[in-house]
């Protein structure tokens, strides 16, 4: 059975007259483009220990299959805003799984897109968990619940935002939980 025991998390932009060729580059910037990568869903496993992105290198090899939560978003759009951001949940109680939530907006700040997908992984996980919250209520609102109940330790985005290129070449953005056997 495999249960990722380490998770690291990379961002990156990239830019390039072809749509593929700016996602190569934006894997680049985050450090991940030497490796096959499997998207799979937003479960943060248990015991699983978040490291940096150096070390987390370290455990991988070029070509390697690599599973990823990862969010992504391109426009050939000048000046237009995008993001890709990753949340994350994790419980106080270190038997049960956590949270991690992909979102990818246009025209949202990375402030903006980092508080919703904080948000969208804690709701996820408080409704897991049976923590009663107004969903309607702001995210800095449902994060005192969250947080006063005891169930949920922390949590957290990862996001990279930018603008389209004013000559309208591919800008593409990453972000991506990186899952380590």
């Amino acid at each position: 059975m495999y249960v990722p025991t380490k998770v690291f998390f990379t961002k990156g932009v990239g830019r390039h007259k072809e749509y593929l060729a700016s996602f190569e580059a934006a894997l680049r910037d985050a450090k991940i483009e030497k490796y096959n990568l499997v998207s799979v869903s937003s479960i943060y496993p248990v015991g699983c220990k978040r490291i940096s992105v150096q070390e987390g290198l370290k455990f991988l090899k070029p070509g390697q299959i690599v599973h990823a939560v990862m969010a992504r978003n391109a426009t050939n759009e000048p000046n237009r805003l995008i993001a890709a951001s990753i949340g994350v949940a994790i419980p106080s109680d270190r038997t049960m799984y956590g949270y991690l939530s992909e979102h990818h907006p246009y025209g949202e700040t990375a402030n903006t897109a980092g508080d919703y997908s904080e948000d969208l992984a804690a709701s996820m996980l408080a409704t897991t968990l049976g923590i009663d919250f107004e969903a309607d209520k702001a995210w800095n609102e449902k994060e005192q619940v969250f947080k006063m109940s005891g169930k949920i330790v922390r949590t957290f985005n990862n996001t990279q935002s930018a603008q389209g290129h004013k000559d309208g070449l591919w800008t593409t953005v990453v972000a991506a939980a990186i899952l380590i056997p």
